[in-house]
């Protein structure tokens, strides 16, 4: 598999190190983890020219890449602050799920991880209630 482009790496730490600090979480704490999901979100860019978040199948790349919701930063991390990925966390490395609707796979796994800042982040809240991702429907799009 073809590695991505250094600029495209760039523009990706770049983004991520900005929107960490925008919503209150940090990068995770083991380095492989972030460097892989970066590589994954560079490689995107390559290849779609966004950055669609890599921790996903999708049967269509390409047709995915022109809807919003799994752009990273994608709509659960801009609704709930949770990202799947485990990219965007808190200091600790645990995903914030404390805003998930319940039986969401992020509270079922980790149980309710409250956010230590609350005042960030979360740009799209105001879909929380409307979104297609409810108790009933825990999984909107692609899994991993």
């Amino acid at each position: 598999m073809a590695e991505p482009k250094q600029e495209s790496i760039e523009k990706i730490v770049k983004f991520v190190k900005g929107f960490a600090e925008k919503s209150g979480t940090s990068m995770h704490p083991n380095p492989a983890v972030t460097e892989a999901v970066v590589k994954g979100l560079a490689m995107h860019i390559d290849e779609l020219g966004k950055p669609l978040c890599p921790c996903n199948f999708y049967k269509d790349k390409e047709a995915e890449a022109k809807l919003r919701r799994w752009m990273c930063a994608c709509d659960e991390m801009q609704i709930y602050k949770y990202c799947h990925c485990l990219l965007f966390v808190r200091e600790d490395g645990m995903p914030i799920t404390e805003y998930l609707p319940e039986g969401h796979e992020g509270r079922q796994v980790y149980g309710v991880v409250t956010d230590p800042t609350p005042e960030k982040g979360r740009m799209l809240r105001h879909k929380a209630a409307s979104s297609s991702t409810s108790a009933e429907d825990p999984s909107p799009g692609p899994t991993t």
